[in-house]
Order: structure tokens, then sequence, then C-alpha cells
């Protein structure tokens, strides 16, 4: 059979990790402590239970009603990485925010576990809008939405077609489709490479068809098996993925291989032009494998809009590293205090 792991590896798709044991309140992996205010929530995404973390503003105050982000993780990721770093940062600023588990991960429902599927990552970031707009204290006319990584694409491809949304963000964003299609820098994807892993995912599908279980493999290569040929973008995601710098008991290194077949068809930077007139804001690191993506999702987007390229800066760097959060948050919380 051909090795569905190494096509998703030289295709640049990969992030890590769902469930187990849950944390005592609402930590991030990057922070490490617990920030008052914080609270465990729960809400409905169809038949799905979603787990998310929300976050108040210091000096919270009961009586107003203030504006709200939703903060989408990348691939793979559950809320107490960098989604809910960025969470905590945004609501030091001002804002109620939400950071979740996607739907088939952490403590989130949905099933088979591990599953990356764009159209319910979409719909998970659908749901949590309609959450936070329910909130004594969400302003609902006041909600914008911000991703990492995955979660950005998913997030701008979100905002495209819900008006509630009014104003989008991304950082480093990543465009999981045309990964897919065609790899990102330094690590391209051949048209041969596409047959051989669809070619692949088809006998798997068939098998499962007959009974066998679904098949689920670790997606990123242990630390021990790094070495001087590994690409960089994923030596830099076990870096963070599979040290004590970003590893989370929720998240493991798996993912479902069939999955793939769901990413080859999605396009979710095509109408960036039906985000307008509502703002969008595009993040990305200097020398990010994945910043095309951004590029491209800002040529597509009509005004208003912004590009920032942060000098230096990694694609992995944006995850948790004072030096590029720092000036990511502030612009962040620049554009939201700007346009909710």
């Amino acid at each position: 059979m051909f090795n569905l792991r190494n096509s998703l590896i030289s295709a640049a798709i990969f992030f890590a990790l769902p469930p187990l044991a849950v944390a005592a309140g609402a930590p991030t992996v990057a922070e490490g402590v617990n920030v008052a205010g914080s609270r465990k929530v729960t809400f409905s995404n169809g038949a799905i239970r979603m787990a998310g973390n929300l976050y108040l503003p210091p000096n919270y105050d009961g009586n107003r009603k203030y504006p709200a982000i939703v903060v989408a993780h990348p691939w793979g990721g559950v809320k107490e990485q960098t989604a809910g770093l960025y969470a905590q940062q945004l609501a030091r600023k001002g804002f109620v925010t939400l950071a979740f588990d996607a739907s088939h991960y952490g403590e989130s429902g949905g099933g088979p576990r591990d599953l990356e599927a764009p159209i319910d990552r979409v719909q998970d970031i659908r749901s949590a809008v309609s959450y936070l707009g329910t909130l004594p204290q969400v302003d609902a006319k006041r909600i914008g939405t911000v991703g990492v990584c995955a979660g950005g694409g998913y997030a701008l491809h979100e905002s495209q077609t819900d008006l509630r949304v009014k104003a989008v963000a991304s950082v480093v964003a990543y465009d999981i489709g045309d990964a897919a299609r065609t790899g990102i820098q330094g690590s391209p994807v051949s048209a041969e490479d596409r047959q051989k892993l669809l070619q692949s995912v088809a006998e798997q599908l068939n098998k499962e068809a007959a009974g066998a279980p679904v098949l689920v493999q670790s997606l990123l290569p242990s630390r021990d098996q790094v070495n001087a040929d590994t690409p960089n973008f994923v030596r830099e995601a076990t870096e963070y993925y599979l040290t004590p710098r970003g590893a989370h008991p929720n998240a493991r290194n798996r993912f479902v291989t069939t999955s793939p077949v769901l990413h080859m068809g999605y396009y979710p930077l095509e109408h960036m032009e039906l985000v307008s007139p509502r703002p969008a804001l595009f993040i990305a690191g200097e020398r990010a494998e994945t910043l095309k993506f951004s590029q491209a999702a800002y040529a597509k987007a009509e005004q208003p809009k912004e590009l920032m390229v942060i000098p230096g800066a990694s694609h992995f760097d944006l995850y948790d590293k004072p030096q590029y959060v720092t000036p990511a948050v502030e612009k962040l919380a620049e554009f939201f205090g700007k346009y909710l």
C-alpha cells in the first residue's frame, strides 16, 4: 500500500492531535497558567456537543455588552494550544473570546476521532458564532473571527457567507486544499504524488466499506526520526507539537488517513471578495512556508483589507513566541477594536 503518512508529509499536510485528560480551568500550553475570568463552556453544533474556553476581559462588568471573537485552532490542534494563547491575549485587550475544540478533536464530540473534514470545521466556527451571539455579555452585532494556520483558512471561508461575522482575520493562514494539491514552499506536490495518494485512499475506503476499521496513523514523525533531511516545516512542527513547548494531553499526533480526499477539492479562498465590505486582516510570517496562502487570500479579497508580514517570523514562530505573537496580537486588537 502506498504510504499515506509519507505522502502527507511531502504535501506538507500536518499539525497534530485529539482527546485524553482534561486540565482544570482553561490553561494554554504556551503560557502554562490559568487566566482569571476564564471558564469552561459547552455549546451545540447540531447533534455534536462542542467544548470551549471562554475568556473575559480584565475588570469584567456583567452589566456591559462586549465585542467578541471566535478563535479557531490549527489542523489537529486543541483549544489549550496556540488558539488559547491568542484568545487569552485578545481578552486582555478588552474582548470576550472563545477558543474551542473542533469537532472530532479534544473535548468536543464528533466521530471518527482525528478526522479533518473542512466542511465540519467551517460549521464548527459557525456554531461558535451562534453561541457567542446568545451570551448576555456579548453584543451580537460585534462578533469577529480569527484562526491560526488551517483555522485561519477555515475562518476566512466561513466569513464569506456568514454576515454575522463583522470582521475576520487569519494568522499564518493555511489553505488545506491548495496544500493537498500543490504543497507548500520547500515541499511541492506533483501530479504523480496526488494520484498515488488518491489511489491509496480509494483502496482504504474500499476496505472500510467492507468492514475494516477506520485507519488512523501518526501525522508527524517522532522527534528521534527528525534529521538533517527533514523539511524545515516538519521540523518546526515537531518542535512545537511534540515537546513541552506545545504538547497537550488532549492533543495526539494522529489523523484519519482518508481525510485527504476531503481536502483535494476544497477551495476556501476562491471567493474572498464575498467578505467585502466587511474587513479582512491577514497576518503572516516573512519566513513562513505558508506565506503564499495569505498573499493569495489578500489578492482575492476586496477593500477594506490588510496584509501584515512580520519580519523574520516562520510559520510556527507565530504560534507562541512572544517577539512575534506580541505584534500580531497588537495588530489584531487594533483591527477588531476598529471594526467591531
